[in-house]
């Protein structure tokens, strides 16, 4: 018995598989982009909270005011989870005309919400830098801010392409 499949043995396969299990492969393609997105925001956020509360302490001993803003820091890894919600409606909202299209989701789903949630988690390590540097100096808040968008830039262009990318999907094999 051969490993190897030849592409028409795949087709086959893809063929055989009843349409509730495929709408159950779509449902857990749309998990998957939020549910890595927000592992991610976990992370991210928890790394952050870290560093904001040992930058609040610092200030308590030496006397110094605890800065409120430290709590925008730790809490901006938690958008990466809304993004992956979002895609997640849209693989939702998906109509299987053929066989084998909950694939197309399934992978739009898995890796959209792993890229999202590793832009999560690495925006949690800068803003946890962020939350010593500002606690430390009160200053350059705008500037730090600034870097985390650059880091959440990631998780829109991921957004917003797998969005383009469903979108035309949907529009090619509604055409066949």
């Amino acid at each position: 018995m051969s490993l190897t499949l030849t592409l028409a043995d795949a087709a086959q396969q893809v063929q055989q598989i009843p349409d509730y299990m495929q709408y159950a492969l779509v449902y857990a393609a749309a998990f998957a982009s939020i549910g890595f997105a927000a592992i991610g925001s976990a992370y991210g956020c928890g790394s952050a909270a870290c560093a904001a509360v040992g930058a609040w302490k610092k200030c308590y001993a030496q006397n110094k005011p605890a800065p409120f803003q430290l709590l925008i820091f730790a809490g901006a890894p938690l958008s990466q989870t809304i993004y992956g919600m979002i895609i997640m409606f849209i693989i939702m909202g998906a109509k299987l005309e053929y066989a084998g299209m909950w694939y197309v989701y399934m992978m739009v789903g898995i890796l959209s919400g792993i890229a999202m949630g590793v832009s999560a988690v690495w925006q949690g390590i800068s803003a946890a830098a962020a939350c010593d540097a500002f606690a430390d100096t009160g200053k350059g808040f705008t500037n730090q801010l600034m870097v985390l968008g650059i880091v959440e830039t990631v998780a829109i262009f991921v957004m917003a392409f797998a969005i383009v990318l469903l979108n035309a999907f949907g529009s090619v094999a509604a055409a066949l």
